[in-house]
C-alpha cells in the first residue's frame, strides 16, 4: 500500500541552524529544502549547491530503495523513502518499428541520448527550481503516468518516466516554469519534437513529441510563455505532451510538482 505524505513541511531546530523540507519522501519525488544560506549540504554522498537564501534540491528515483542521508555542515539527518505502487499499461497493435526499433537506427538513437544526457548533466547557478510549476497544457487528458511499466505489443519495455497529457493537435504548449533553453532538436527516434529547460542546480524539465517548436537553444523563457504546440512526433502513439522532471540523471515524476494525483 502506498504511503502519501502529501506535502510535507519537516522542521529541524539545533543550536546552530535550522532545516525544513518541502515535497514527499515517496519513490520519484522532488525534494526542496532549505537551511541557512552558507551551509554545506550533501545528499547521501552528493554536495549539492545551496542558493544565497538557503534553497538547494533532490531527487528520489522511481526503484529508490535506501533511505536518504542528509547532511547540513557535517551533521546528518536520515529519512524514511517510501514505496509506491505502478500502474500495468498495455498498448498492442503498434508498428513493430516501435516496439524494437530497426538495428539501422541504434547508432542514431545512442547519439540522440548523448545529447539529452548532456543536458541533463547541466548545474547552473539558476534558482528557479525552488518556485512553484505550472499545467503545461489547459483542458488535457492525463492519460500515461509517471512509473507506469508499458508492454508493448505483449513485449514489457522500459518505465515510463513522464506525464502524458493528450490534447488536439496544434494545442499550445506553456513553459512549466522560468528556464533557460538548454536542447532544442524536431525530430529525435523516440521523442519526436524535444524541448529542455534548465531550471537551476540539475532540475530540469523535457518537453516531447511536440508537433512545433518556437523557442531557441539558450532562450530565456518566463512560466506561461507559450514554446510549441502538441504533435505525435517520434515514438508517439497519437496527439500529446509527454513532460518529464530530472534531477540530473534521476527521473522524478513531474505530477510531484504539479499537484496532479
Amino acid at each position: 500500500m502506498r504511503i502519501l505524505i502529501a506535502i510535507i513541511f519537516l522542521f529541524f531546530t539545533t543550536s546552530s541552524f535550522a532545516l525544513t523540507f518541502k515535497g514527499e519522501f515517496v519513490q520519484g519525488s522532488f525534494i526542496l529544502g532549505k537551511t541557512d544560506p552558507g551551509f554545506e549540504v550533501v545528499i547521501d554522498k552528493q554536495k549539492v549547491k545551496v542558493t544565497s537564501e538557503g534553497y538547494f534540491a533532490f531527487g528520489l528515483s522511481r526503484d529508490r530503495k535506501n533511505d536518504v542521508v542528509i547532511s547540513i555542515n557535517k551533521k546528518k539527518f536520515v529519512k524514511k523513502v517510501f514505496k509506491r505502487k505502478y500502474k500495468i499499461q498495455k498498448i498492442d497493435g503498434l508498428e513493430e518499428k516501435k516496439v524494437t526499433p530497426p538495428e539501422e537506427f541504434y547508432e542514431r538513437i545512442k547519439r540522440e541520448n548523448k545529447w539529452i544526457g548532456e543536458a541533463r548533466t547541466i548545474d547552473s547557478d539558476l534558482t528557479f527550481f525552488k518556485n512553484k510549476f505550472a499545467v503545461p497544457v489547459k483542458n488535457a487528458i492525463i492519460t500515461g503516468v509517471y512509473g507506469s511499466q508499458r508492454i508493448l505489443n505483449g513485449k514489457p519495455k522500459w518505465p515510463h518516466y513522464g506525464l502524458d497529457f493528450a490534447a488536439d493537435e496544434g494545442t499550445k504548449i506553456k513553459a512549466m516554469l522560468d528556464g533557460v533553453v538548454t536542447l532544442v532538436e524536431p525530430d529525435l527516434f523516440y521523442t519526436g519534437g524535444t524541448l529542455i529547460f534548465d531550471h537551476g542546480h540539475g532540475i530540469s524539465t523535457l518537453y516531447m513529441h511536440m508537433e512545433k517548436i518556437i523557442v531557441k537553444k539558450g532562450q530565456k523563457v518566463k512560466q506561461g510563455d507559450i514554446i510549441g504546440t502538441v504533435g505525435s512526433t517520434g515514438r508517439a502513439t497519437g496527439a500529446h505532451l509527454d513532460v518529464r522532471l530530472n534531477w540530473f540523471n534521476v527521473r522524478l515524476d513531474p505530477a510531484t510538482v504539479l499537484n496532479i494525483k
